[in-house]
């Protein structure tokens, strides 16, 4: 399955965050190196994995929702 590598301005635009905030509080919190991005090389370069990052956006949007009787979910 072929993956989508992002640079950080590219995962800026489709998450809607600022590139600052995805290098100071996601990078390393929430984003982890090997899961979510890598340094190709070994360099100082950063590309970003885009499904893993939205797989695990889904998967924290399912973590927070109730199951409800009628099939719907409660967001809280």
């Amino acid at each position: 399955m072929p993956q989508t590598y992002l640079t950080t301005d590219e995962l800026s635009s489709r998450i809607k965050y600022d590139t600052r905030t995805i290098r100071e509080r996601l990078k390393d919190s929430v984003l982890l190196e090997g899961v979510h991005y890598f340094r190709p090389f070994g360099g100082r370069k950063i590309l970003y994995i885009w499904e893993a990052i939205e797989r695990d956006m889904k998967l924290s949007v399912d973590a927070l929702a109730i199951p409800m009787a009628n099939g719907r979910v409660c967001h809280g």
